[in-house]
């Protein structure tokens, strides 16, 4: 069953007097419980699909619906607190708080939402637990290694129990070993959890980690 679906997806930027396509009628499916990573060379579209796929951006034309909701004819508040519900994201670069700890970065989600302080508390330990971070429940972002800072922000992506994860690079700055570690951590969530997971990667050896592996080239799905 498709979780994910992109209809006759167009999405052009304006640049100058130039308009660009990066898709131009693309057709699309995820299925429920798939861990799927897209490749492509730079400018392929990868990062914009995610976006798309989030709500973080608009196709120009066609549709985005996500578990039954066309997310592309949301307005701004319904899709923010769509978003919040459903959508874990996980950035390259971490986007941790370093004024925060990892429990008090973890938990930001949560302030948006009608939980009780005691239930934040059970989804924050519990999202720790997962990622194996419950001992680094107090640290900042400066003690801990670049693994254990995008376990950290894997945590504050699966907080809220989200419908969908998608990630953008999130090896692309880690040692092999660490790489390795948040790549057996998706693979958990997707096997155990059953959470439906988009990776954007340009590592081949983390796309292995990925059920399906989408190669993007200039908008277009290739073999």
């Amino acid at each position: 069953m498709a979780l994910v679906t992109l209809h006759g997806l167009t999405k052009r930027f304006q640049r100058d007097s130039q308009s660009i396509a990066v898709f131009d009628g693309l057709d699309l499916e995820f299925a429920e419980g798939s861990f799927t990573a897209l490749m492509g060379p730079s400018g392929s579209g990868k990062s914009t699909l995610l976006n798309l796929v989030a709500g973080l951006d608009r196709p120009t034309s066609g549709t985005v619906t996500v578990a039954g909701a066309e997310v592309s004819a949301m307005g701004p508040g319904a899709l923010a607190e769509w978003r919040a519900r459903h959508v874990g994201f996980v950035f390259q670069s971490y986007n941790l708080l370093p004024v925060l700890t990892a429990y008090q970065n973890v938990e930001l989600p949560l302030l948006l939402t009608r939980l009780s302080k005691a239930e934040r508390h059970e989804h924050v330990l519990t999202a720790l637990g997962v990622v194996g971070l419950t001992d680094r429940a107090e640290h900042f972002p400066r003690q801990m290694s670049g693994g254990q800072e995008q376990r950290t922000a894997i945590a504050r992506a699966i907080v809220s129990d989200p419908t969908i994860i998608l990630l953008d690079e999130p090896t692309g700055q880690l040692d092999a070993k660490s790489a390795a570690e948040v790549l057996a951590l998706l693979q958990q969530l997707n096997r155990e959890f059953h959470k439906t997971i988009i990776m954007v990667t340009h590592d081949p050896h983390a796309a292995q980690a990925a059920g399906t592996v989408l190669h993007l080239d200039k908008g277009v799905l290739t073999a």
